[in-house]
């Protein structure tokens, strides 16, 4: 009978493997919802100021989205970012609160209460003006509950109970009230001048409610007949050619406009056809017409009009022009058209780039038309009203219109065939270019002279006016018309509004910074500010307007009344107001006119600072930082500086930082009509909040960012490598208490070594979060998680938490480096992953009111000064990368199975063998030869640890320090 040999003994029982119950599976969709509700339930917010409280104050003011539906992707972004900067402000000490808020008024609100009676066949004009504003009210208060719930979901901490509404009446009543302060400073006049206006809305927009698409129009060349020319009596008779893409301003033509440098031709032009063909299109406009256009620009005009050769007469310069005078092409109508339009020198926007080199002056609608024609005491005739029609009394497009209307603009509309009929008409013909829309009408928009209320830009603010004081009449509107004349403040050497907002440019922080020449060249061009609109959900503007002098009443005590029914009934008070009363015994409601015109929600949302900022911090309190998407330049970064530069004399913010667009995985603009909306909300409810929170963190948020299944596959990769290093955390440290734990002098020098690394990432970290980059935060985040932990410090300490007795100094050591690394990376990590940094924080300090975000930033131990770290480790780590790259080849050849079966030669020892074996988890190491030597080792494995040691007899029986433990 043989003996048979008895089996290694298992001894999986007396490793210390980690322990924990923190899944490696996330289901934060399922999870999430549960910390939310903990959150509400021990008012983490609140608890949070009160342990702030007396801190230094870190204030992010929130810009408003428009309260009108669910939150998009650009919302998701902009909300967790600002989150993101409140939690590290917060984690770094700070008192961070955070303001939620929503512009409630305006234009998209209002146009959807329009578009539900559209489809009930019903007119707004039928439904009393009280009615429809409290159902855009009620509109707006719906969409405010379902946007704060979505916002929260996304684990956005901040005043869910008490947001700021610019529809509150409190809010209304600031509005109206830092409108006044305008006022009162003669910082307001009313007057026409052309503003972009939608005959489909009826009303002046902003610049940042209009969006430019590509549109087909009707260009034309239209001949103007030279009547008269003091220095150039040639060109009498001869035909200057003027070409335009809206063929509609025509109509209201009140001058040409020339460059003084720019050089003249007056030609024949030759045909290759016969003119008198039926089929050759405006026959009577060219035939026997001598034409004037610039030099440069004759070819492009040759091809328009068809001539394909020409006769030179005369050639000279624009200045030529001055004092010449032209008929307008319907000047057989009489009355309007039969005034001679003057030759302007428009030399600062004059060009040869494309046209004719002639520019036709309407300054009805035109900047430039305006402002030169008012130079020559021409005013606008506000022939177009406010749907896009022509006034009645309009020669032969009376009633008729709209000019938006490419078939009434086109070839064969009437103003076209007008003009063909007078022998005007040289071509027609379709033009593509980019054109701009209402944002929220999708219509083109027009250039229109409307009596409207401006913020001037360069006119210095005045003292109050005594009432009664003359001001010039509106030019071509009575009075009567219930426009009433221009108040125009008049100068002194008080500092401009422009200058004040371009200096307060100067001393405020822009992130990144190339953005402050942005908004400077923005500021340093804007017109002045048009702040009425004519419609009717908005803050009214609180001014009476006196019948015979036209200024508006500046009396605080009149203001002051104002006020207060602003503050007991919002802004519909206004309306229904008892006039006389507001106005008091000192006034005659019969002599004033009540404006019933709106503010621009630019004009709100501008003075949002005033009741959320300083209202619930101290007047004169202002932001640490603003932050949203590059397009608030011209938008909410613009209207609160000019706000606040108007009423206060500086910003209203101390920094302000700019995000791009989120983008589709190709980089498209997310349309429902290219079907590449990528909805945040399904995102939550599949893969997590935290998820979305990281995209955002890891982008470079200063660009445009793209988003898809692609981008969001890298995420979750991060993600799950960063839950995974928690996970090893927790299950590592269990059981850890106060008494393991080693001084930073007593422990190994690898300890120390990931103890100064874990410093070096303390500094980078707060730096980036001091100056907002969070794509850097997260990076240097991640890559310690994965470079420095996972795949160094804790693949080499792996055997000695596994194997070495729970006392032993090293074991020690790496529990309390574990311990100091869990309370670093949690905090580092709650800003970022909010959700997970939670759960982790849970699993290991369970409690019913406690939270990670309670936390402050962390404490580094600091290394001894008489502790020095020796050998350099970078050198140290770049060899143990290179010993593993050896090894590589005799895994893949199957001679060994893992890096433990390898024996490793140096020429060189950094390190005592026995330390470096156990750096790069190899048998043994060895000095000898020239160079780095791999082979297979022929010792035992240890039955316990798996390392094969000298000292191992057989496969399966145990190293002395396995031994040592089991035998204890």
């Amino acid at each position: 009978m043989t003996d048979t040999p008895e089996p290694a003994r298992d001894w999986r029982d007396t490793v210390f493997l980690p322990k924990t119950d923190f899944p490696m599976k996330a289901g934060l969709a399922q999870k999430e919802p549960a910390i939310l509700d903990r959150w509400a339930r021990i008012g983490i917010y609140d608890r949070l100021r009160e342990q702030r409280s007396g801190r230094e104050r870190f204030i992010l003011h929130d810009g408003p989205p428009y309260a009108n539906g669910d939150i998009h992707m650009g919302h998701a972004m902009n909300k967790i970012l600002k989150d993101i900067i409140v939690r590290s402000q917060s984690l770094m000490g700070k008192d961070a609160p955070y303001v939620p808020g929503w512009d409630c008024h305006g234009l998209p609100i209002e146009w959807k209460i329009e578009e539900a009676y559209r489809a009930k066949k019903r007119s707004k004009d039928e439904v009393p003006a009280a009615e429809f504003r409290q159902e855009c009210r009620e509109y707006a208060a719906k969409w405010v509950g379902v946007q704060a719930a979505q916002f929260e979901r996304l684990g956005i901490m901040g005043d869910w109970a008490d947001p700021y509404l610019t529809m509150n009446y409190a809010s209304e009543a600031t509005i109206a009230g830092e409108l006044l302060k305008f006022a009162m400073s003669g910082q307001l006049y009313r007057g026409a001048k052309p503003v972009m206006w939608s005959p489909v809305e009826k009303t002046a927009l902003a610049e940042a409610e209009v969006e430019y698409e590509d549109v087909t129009s009707t260009q034309i060349d239209v001949a103007f007949e030279i009547v008269d020319a003091p220095n150039a009596p040639e060109l009498v008779g001869a035909h200057a050619v003027i070409w335009t893409t809206t063929p509609w301003t025509i109509p209201v033509n009140q001058a040409l406009a020339y460059g003084a440098d720019v050089e003249y031709v007056l030609l024949t032009p030759s045909y290759d056809r016969d003119l008198t063909d039926a089929s050759f299109a405006n026959a009577d406009g060219v035939t026997g017409k001598q034409l004037f256009i610039a030099r440069d620009l004759i070819d492009s005009t040759m091809k328009r009009i068809g001539f394909t050769s020409f006769f030179e007469h005369w050639s000279g310069k624009g200045s030529d022009l001055a004092g010449a005078t032209a008929r307008h092409p319907m000047h057989h109508l009489g009355g309007f058209f039969a005034t001679p339009r003057p030759f302007l020198d428009g030399s600062h926007f004059v060009t040869t780039d494309a046209g004719t080199g002639l520019v036709h002056m309407a300054p009805d609608h035109g900047e430039d038309d305006f402002a030169l024609c008012k130079s020559a005491g021409i005013d606008p005739v506000f022939a177009v009203t406010g749907d896009g029609k022509y006034r009645d009394d309009w020669a032969w497009l009376g009633g008729q219109g709209s000019v938006i209307n490419q078939k009434f603009t086109g070839p064969e509309g009437p103003i076209c065939v007008g003009l063909d009929k007078a022998g005007a008409l040289l071509s027609a013909a379709p033009f593509q270019h980019s054109y701009p829309h209402s944002w929220r009408s999708k219509a083109r928009i027009i250039f229109r002279a409307t009596p409207q209320w401006f913020i001037p830009m360069d006119r210095p603010a005045t003292a109050p006016r005594t009432p009664g004081a003359a001001a010039d009449e509106l030019p071509g509107m009575a009075p009567a018309a219930g426009f009433g004349p221009i108040v125009d403040p008049v100068g002194s050497n008080a500092p401009t509004l422009r200058g004040i907002a371009l200096d307060a440019i100067e001393r405020t922080q822009w992130i990144p910074a190339r953005s402050q020449n942005r908004i400077r060249s923005m500021v340093e061009g804007r017109p002045d500010w048009v702040i009425s609109r004519q419609r009717a959900w908005g803050v009214p503007i609180p001014l009476y307007v006196n019948r015979q002098t036209g200024d508006y009443l500046r009396d605080e005590a009149v203001n002051a009344r104002i006020l207060a029914a602003f503050e007991a009934g919002g802004a519909d008070a206004w309306f229904a107001a008892d006039h006389q009363a507001l106005l008091g015994p000192d006034y005659n409601l019969a002599d004033y006119e009540v404006v019933t015109d709106i503010l621009d929600v630019w004009f709100d949302s501008g003075s949002t600072h005033v009741f959320t900022v300083e209202a619930r911090y101290g007047e004169g309190t202002r932001a640490n930082l603003y932050l949203e998407g590059s397009d608030q330049h011209r938008g909410w970064f613009q209207s609160s500086l000019l706000e606040s530069s108007g009423t206060r004399g500086r910003a209203p913010y101390d920094a302000v930082l700019t995000h791009g667009f989120a983008l589709d995985g190709n980089g498209r603009k997310m349309s429902k009509s290219l079907g590449n909306v990528v909805d945040p909300l399904k995102i939550i409810g599949e893969s997590g909040a935290d998820i979305l929170r990281l995209w955002v963190a890891q982008t470079d948020y200063f660009e445009d960012v793209r988003i898809g299944k692609e981008v969001l596959s890298g995420t979750s990769d991060t993600y799950r490598k960063l839950r995974n290093t928690f996970r090893y955390l927790l299950g590592a440290l269990d059981g850890f208490t106060e008494e393991e734990r080693v001084e930073v002098r007593q422990m190994p020098e690898l300890e120390r070594y990931i103890l100064s690394e874990l410093g070096r990432l303390d500094r980078e970290l707060r730096a980036a979060a001091e100056a907002f980059e969070f794509n850097r935060y997260t990076r240097a985040l991640a890559d310690f998680a994965n470079d420095d932990l996972s795949a160094f410090f804790f693949d080499i300490r792996k055997d000695s938490l596994y194997c070495d007795a729970p006392d032993s100094l090293k074991r020690r050591s790496y529990r309390t480096v574990l311990d100091i690394l869990f309370h670093a990376l949690v905090r580092y990590a709650a800003p970022v992953l909010a959700f997970t940094a939670e759960e982790v924080w849970q699993a290991r300090y369970p409690s019913d009111d406690g939270s990670v975000h309670f936390l402050e930033w962390p404490e580094i131990p600091a290394l001894p000064g008489d502790l020095p770290m020796g050998t350099e480790w970078a050198d140290i780590r770049r060899l143990r990368e290179t010993v593993t790259e050896a090894i590589e080849p005799l895994r893949r050849e199957k001679i060994v199975r893992s890096s433990l079966e390898a024996e490793v030669t140096l020429p060189e020892l950094p390190l005592p063998a026995d330390d470096l074996a156990e750096l790069f988890i190899t048998s043994t190491v060895h000095r000898g030869g020239g160079e780095i030597a791999v082979q297979r080792t022929d010792h035992h494995k240890c039955g316990r640890c798996w390392r094969l040691l000298p000292e191992v007899a057989v496969d399966g029986a145990l190293c002395h320090r396995c031994d040592e433990v089991v035998t204890r």
